[in-house]
């Protein structure tokens, strides 16, 4: 891992994690249990940095430069239009995010909630999971079933990445 702080991040939430479920336990299995989760913890990193990547390529590609990333791409990218652009750069431009909000749309509620939790309002899994009121399992599937049903919806309406 290269970033130093998401590491140091990454073996906080480890610590914590096995001080808070595992405490009780003896000493000598202490070692292995902060292994394993520092595992999943590393892996659970890469996933979410994976799929965050997609959609900030996603998002990026069809806004250009953006001064603001506190707001919602989705409302920024008609305003981010210049006057320079060609009107037929602007209207496919729309039209990708109309095609974006639809495909959304189609999604299982559970699934669109976790998406738009996760990586538009950058909850963290747990968070999620407290604010939907389910495990944190279900907030990984739901989130990995929205994305791949997002990508598969747009692939075949012929928006590439």
């Amino acid at each position: 891992m290269r970033d130093e702080e998401a590491a140091l991040d990454i073996v906080q939430d480890a610590m914590l994690r096995l001080a808070e479920k595992y405490g009780h336990r003896p000493a000598a299995e202490l070692p292995l249990l902060f292994h394993r989760i520092m595992q999943n913890a590393i892996r659970d990193w890469f996933r979410r940095q994976k799929v965050r990547s997609l959609w900030v390529t996603l998002f990026s590609s069809l806004g250009g430069n953006r001064e603001d990333d506190d707001q919602d791409p989705l409302e920024t990218l008609p305003a981010a239009a210049s006057s320079e652009e060609a009107p037929g750069v602007e209207l496919e431009r729309s039209q990708v995010i109309e095609i974006i909000e639809q495909e959304l749309s189609k999604l299982p509620t559970r699934q669109r909630e976790a998406f738009i939790m996760r990586y538009w309002d950058e909850l963290d899994v747990a968070e999620t999971a407290k604010a939907m009121g389910c495990s944190e399992g279900s907030v990984k599937t739901h989130c990995s079933r929205a994305a791949h049903a997002l990508a598969s919806a747009l692939k075949a309406r012929g928006i590439t990445l």
